[in-house]
């Protein structure tokens, strides 16, 4: 059976049940309905040998990741329409604006260069303010670990941005 064909099969028979996974974590149908969508999209596209056995266990890490980038998402647009009606109202400079602007694209430059496995801890950690603990739940990994690539992250941003400061 090839991999198109078992994850037509598995989307058949688990598509509600994933929907009802990210829906009870996301709480908006039309989001959820889209995580869903990508979770599949990117089964899809994948060039990696995919088996019964591990399909499941794959669509749920893919599910889960999902829901950490939809958070990382609207948590960082929030945080700026914030910051807008905060500094526009206070006379802010357009210079303080661009230069913020600059900064945060120099940050996210340096997040870049950072191993992806440790760039999606570190910006759970950091953009969603999420404690160790409940990354690990999310990302099933062990607390030691998530430490471990967070400190890994820190190291390489902090030695990306020296430039900077």
């Amino acid at each position: 059976m090839n991999n198109y064909q078992l994850i037509e099969d598995y989307y058949c028979a688990h598509k509600d049940d994933l929907l009802a996974f990210v829906s009870a974590r996301i709480h908006n149908p039309e989001e959820a309905k889209d995580v869903v969508q990508n979770v599949f999209l990117r089964l899809l596209s994948t060039d990696c040998l995919i088996g019964q056995a591990t399909l499941p266990g794959l669509a749920i890490t893919l599910c889960r990741n999902q829901i950490a980038d939809w958070y990382r998402r609207h948590s960082v647009r929030q945080d700026a329409e914030h910051e807008l009606a905060h500094t526009s109202g206070s006379g802010a400079s357009a210079e303080s604006l661009l230069s913020m602007r600059e900064i945060t694209e120099q940050i996210e430059h340096s997040l870049a260069r950072v191993p992806a496995d440790c760039r999606d801890l570190y910006r759970m950690h950091i953009y969603d303010g999420m404690p160790v603990r409940n990354i690990c739940q999310l990302s099933g990994q062990p607390y030691k670990t998530v430490e471990y690539r967070l400190g890994l992250a820190r190291k390489q941003v902090r030695k990306n941005l020296q430039h900077v400061v």
